[in-house]
């Protein structure tokens, strides 16, 4: 089975309908094991998550804090590889009935063959692939030919820095949706959104075509809120993994994490 062309753009579209931004959470795979992040995302799922990331775990996650970098660990060190997490993609195709987007650095990719990767990708179901530490101008060639000929959306990165030559190389070459990182630095919760997130949104959403999605320090209902107001969809990943990890032994983990993003997505409805 291949990806669904067009599945992400069309979760977009359904959440603008229903007057909302999309909710998108991030999951480690293999954390704190494969069997528990297949029920987790399941029930993800459930709770009103509209796109699932899906981190693949890597020995030096430099765009991660510490929550992340902590989750990458325990899922190596519980046997979790690329080629695993793609098999746990296949599986979760059917009982997710949601696009699934990997979150992963290039190294995994390069050492696992670019065609090779596209391939085994799209046979799971992947939908679109968000490479961190890859630049678009250096995705030219094998990696957005393998992507376009599997029909995977390539996702890219902008954040508060990225210039407009950065914003137009995005434009040209990405599809599904951009990732707006809010701030600076790494993954992790914040007390509070930046300031000047509002007018950034505003000023992106003009020049790009594509649906717009805002992550990295998003934890709280209220933010959630708050960036569901200006963005097309929302990403939060820290907050969720750090009550994995609080809850790693508990027989009700899945359903604390579950309660936490039902909250979360509740929170994405736009009042007006």
């Amino acid at each position: 089975m291949s990806a669904n062309p067009g599945a992400i753009g069309g979760a977009f579209a359904r959440c603008r309908r229903e007057k909302r931004a999309a909710f998108i959470p991030f999951l480690m795979a293999g954390d704190p094991d494969l069997e528990i992040t297949e029920r987790l995302a399941v029930a993800l799922a459930e709770a009103g998550a509209d796109l699932l990331e899906l981190g693949v775990p890597f020995s030096d996650p430099i765009a991660d804090g510490p929550v992340n970098q902590a989750a990458a660990n325990r899922a190596l060190k519980s046997g979790t590889t690329l080629a695993r997490t793609l098999d746990l993609a296949a599986l979760l195709r059917a009982p997710l009935g949601i696009p699934v987007v990997l979150f992963t650095y290039f190294n995994p990719i390069h050492a696992y063959g670019i065609e090779r990767f596209a391939e085994h990708a799209a046979r799971s179901g992947v939908d679109g692939v968000l490479c961190v530490d890859l630049p678009p101008e250096e995705a030219a060639g094998d990696y957005l030919d393998s992507f376009h000929r599997h029909r995977i959306d390539p996702i890219f990165l902008l954040a508060p820095t990225s210039t407009r030559e950065r914003v137009r190389g995005v434009a040209a070459v990405g599809s599904g949706f951009v990732y707006y990182v809010s701030r600076m630095g790494v993954t992790g919760e914040r007390g509070a959104l930046p300031d000047g997130l509002a007018r950034e949104a505003k000023e992106l959403r003009r020049r790009l075509a594509l649906p717009l999605a805002i992550g990295f320090g998003i934890s709280t209902p209220e933010q959630v809120a708050a960036v569901a107001a200006i963005a097309d969809g929302v990403v939060v990943g820290s907050a969720l993994v750090r009550t994995i990890e609080a809850s790693i032994g508990r027989r009700d983990l899945v359903e604390r994490v579950a309660s936490q993003a039902r909250a979360l997505a509740t929170a994405t409805r736009r009042s007006r």
